[in-house]
């Protein structure tokens, strides 16, 4: 590390050869830049961290994929990621505290009443272990009985059974880790982790991928996950620590733990139907076809997934802000803010989404090999699915802040009941796989794309009208944008990675613009414009 004797002299060194006035400009760029000032600001860098830490697990899993895919085989790799599911199906068994107290703090921004803030950990960490016993019971139910669910072929049960229990124990673990995210992510703070967690991201692949070098098979695996769960919640505790002046815990009063207990079962209630809406599908094939079919399916919906999950990532990193406009009052404003979300959420969506439809086939030829590309109408298929599901989390996300989720909960909970009724049925009684599975779900889910919006309109004074009209628009340009891609496939067949980046890049340039002036009504884009200007920095 520089001496402050040798920054003093790099100082001078660049005043000199640069006059004062544009160094200083220069700097006060950077410091713009870096401040939290305002609510715009602390929405744009805590959109810069989401966007860091996504990007970091779509670098580990673009290397770690085929190595899990070569050193576990077809077989184990399914496995791992079928075992993923089941263990998140009982996660909701431990009460959704953290999640609560994300919000619960989110909208308790400008409140002084550092006591009170603390009290609300010690109601979260009160849930955590009131529910940790049932958590328990059911995940030994999921060690005893996952080995009969994979078909798990002899001399694998054991394997299988230590690795659920691995990975059982970081879900419980887990939810204690999270405590101070939640603390940090809810006080609109979430960018202080800026870089450094993304670094955990890197640590973790980096474990995950000795566990297969040395062979360990899926008990190193899950242990490499367990690891890293720990770690990662050791490094949040410090940063909460050093970020949060108020942090701590004391211990709340009987009818504090159970006001909170009563939100954390509607909380309880969303992650139920969050998991089986997005855990299912692999499940479902897996046991209505094939484990091998679930690994064409996880490689082919990686980069579409991944990509446009991108989305759902930056949104929630903005969401704490919105919360705290919500809880003061100015409807006005929030409706405003609403609008700007879906309309980067939109634009985002159409350009990564006609891009990666375009392209995907490709990657996953130069990635892992032609005999996982599940071919382009199941990329189309999976990719709708998701962009659907992330407009639907937008929604959704709006209706958590509020902190009234019953109707949320209650028509998520039928619309996953017909998702999957009706996959089902495609899939054993119509033969089609993937695109069965796929169109299952997007009819399913119609249910929570017309509802979501209505329940937001209905809380921030937006018509149901308005709503619709401002839909019909950008989607007949994505509808337009996604066509074109099956004329414009015959004629792409990189040969390289090199080629690949090219071809990638230059369809973001040609799609961005089109998507924007197309696709987005004039006001739409100026508020996205003005919040553009809002981050410039003054000359």
């Amino acid at each position: 590390m520089a001496t402050i004797a040798e920054v003093e002299v790099q100082v001078s060194q660049e005043c000199r050869t640069e006059p004062r006035s544009a160094f200083a400009n220069r700097f006060k760029r950077i410091s713009w830049l870096l401040s939290d000032t305002t609510l715009t600001k602390k929405a744009y860098l805590n959109a810069i961290a989401a966007a860091l830490d996504y990007g970091g697990r779509l670098v580990v899993g673009f290397i770690l994929n085929p190595l899990l895919v070569r050193g576990l085989g077809d077989y184990g790799y399914g496995s791992w990621q079928l075992l993923g599911r089941l263990i998140s199906y009982i996660a909701p068994a431990s009460g959704r505290p953290t999640q609560t107290l994300k919000w619960t703090i989110a909208c308790q921004q400008a409140d002084s009443d550092w006591e009170a803030k603390r009290r609300q950990v010690g109601s979260a960490l009160g849930v955590w272990l009131l529910f940790l016993p049932l958590l328990a019971i059911l995940g030994l139910a999921v060690v005893w009985f996952v080995p009969t669910w994979l078909k798990a072929p002899s001399g694998m049960s054991q394997v299988v059974r230590i690795a659920a229990a691995l990975l059982v124990a970081e879900m419980m673990l887990g939810n204690l880790a999270d405590v101070p995210r939640s603390v940090l992510e809810g006080e609109n703070l979430g960018y202080k982790r800026m870089g450094l967690s993304a670094c955990m991201v890197g640590l973790g692949g980096g474990l995950m991928a000795l566990a297969v070098y040395f062979k360990t098979g899926l008990i190193g695996v899950a242990a490499a996950n367990l690891a890293t769960t720990l770690l990662t919640g050791v490094f949040f505790l410090q940063v909460v620590r050093a970020c949060v002046v108020w942090f701590g815990v004391i211990m709340p009063s009987y009818q504090e733990i159970r006001r909170f207990l009563a939100l954390s079962g509607w909380f309880l209630g969303w992650r139920i139907v969050f998991q089986l809406m997005t855990a299912s599908d692999v499940v479902m094939l897996g046991i209505l076809k094939s484990v091998k079919l679930v690994t064409t399916y996880t490689l082919t919906k990686y980069v579409p997934e991944a990509a446009v999950s991108l989305v759902a990532i930056v949104v929630f990193g903005i969401t704490p802000g919105l919360a705290g406009i919500v809880g003061s009052g100015d409807l006005k404003k929030a409706v405003q803010l609403r609008s700007e979300i879906m309309s980067l959420t939109w634009l985002i969506l159409t350009v990564v989404g006609t891009t990666t439809l375009l392209w995907n086939q490709s990657f996953i030829q130069l990635w892992v090999g032609k005999t996982y590309d599940a071919g382009l109408s199941s990329v189309l298929l999976i990719l709708v699915m998701t962009m659907q599901f992330v407009l639907i989390r937008n929604d959704g996300s709006i209706i958590d802040i509020t902190l009234d989720l019953r109707w949320k909960v209650l028509l998520g909970a039928l619309s996953v009941v017909l998702s999957i009724a009706l996959a089902a049925f495609l899939i054993r009684y119509t033969k089609s796989g993937i695109a069965g599975l796929c169109l299952g779900f997007i009819a399913g889910r119609l249910l929570l794309t017309v509802t979501y919006p209505l329940l937001v309109g209905r809380r921030l004074g937006i018509s149901a009208i308005s709503q619709f009209w401002a839909s019909l628009r950008p989607l007949l340009v994505t509808s337009s944008l996604l066509s074109s891609v099956f004329i414009a496939n015959r004629f792409l067949n990189p040969a390289s990675w090199m080629g690949l980046v090219v071809g990638v890049a230059t369809t973001v340039l040609l799609i961005s613009p089109v998507a924007f002036y197309f696709g987005l009504p004039p006001q739409y884009r100026r508020r996205l414009l003005q919040r553009l200007v809002a981050l410039h920095v003054p000359a």
